[in-house]
């Protein structure tokens, strides 16, 4: 957090920095209240200020990015969409505003990535680095074209895998005696959420034919 903070021009809230970092939490016990207690008052109220999404301009398309959904960072929407749910994601609400209508949506969320076009939008999911399910190699998004251009030119959308030492992070987690440490070791190895390794649920086939990464 530390580094995106240093690093990063723009950020946005996700579902687990509105939780995580509201001022009216309560206790939960372990491993959130470690988690919350390591972040610090400092790095709580910078995670409970950060804005809902973010528009900008690329190639003369309208980008917008966001945790979740257009409704919320907790309204969850998997691959297997229909198209309301879809079409949903471009709509303007409370939370985005009413600005322009995007061309072109990124989210993240359910650590999965896909790319969809369809109706003359496109939506990008764009995986997880720290945590990515289904194939644990990290996953981020490259958008390329005109920086700020309403003007229509080139635009491209990369996803990108990048390996990186499973054993150090977990070795950092066994030295810091993080809470629930071996399904998160799990996630890392396997890709296979932690609610699935203590349901004892095997990952099962998700995609439907409008997804592809």
């Amino acid at each position: 957090m530390d580094l995106s903070r240093e690093h990063c021009e723009v950020h946005v809230q996700g579902n687990w920095e509105a939780t995580m970092c509201a001022p009216d939490r309560v206790p939960e016990g372990d491993p959130f209240d470690w988690w919350h207690d390591r972040l610090g008052e400092g790095r709580r109220k910078w995670l409970r200020d950060l804005p809902f999404s973010h528009d900008f301009l690329m190639s003369g398309k309208r980008i917008r990015v966001f945790h979740a959904s257009a409704k919320s960072v907790f309204h969850r929407v998997f691959c297997d969409h229909d198209e309301a749910e879809f079409l949903g994601m471009f709509a303007n609400t409370e939370a985005t505003g009413s600005g322009p209508v995007p061309d072109v949506v990124a989210y993240g969320d359910i650590h999965d990535p896909y790319l969809e076009n369809d109706l003359g939008r496109t939506l990008v999911n764009v995986g997880s680095v720290g945590n990515c399910l289904g194939d644990p190699t990290p996953s981020y998004v490259v958008l390329e074209g005109v920086s700020g251009s309403a003007a229509p030119g080139p635009f491209s959308v990369q996803f990108v895998r990048v390996p990186y030492d499973v054993e150090a992070e977990l070795a950092v987690t066994r030295a810091l005696a993080m809470p629930s440490a071996e399904y998160w070791e799990g996630e890392l190895r396997t890709g296979l959420y932690r609610a699935n390794q203590r349901d004892g649920r095997p990952a099962a086939y998700h995609r439907h034919r409008g997804c592809n990464a």
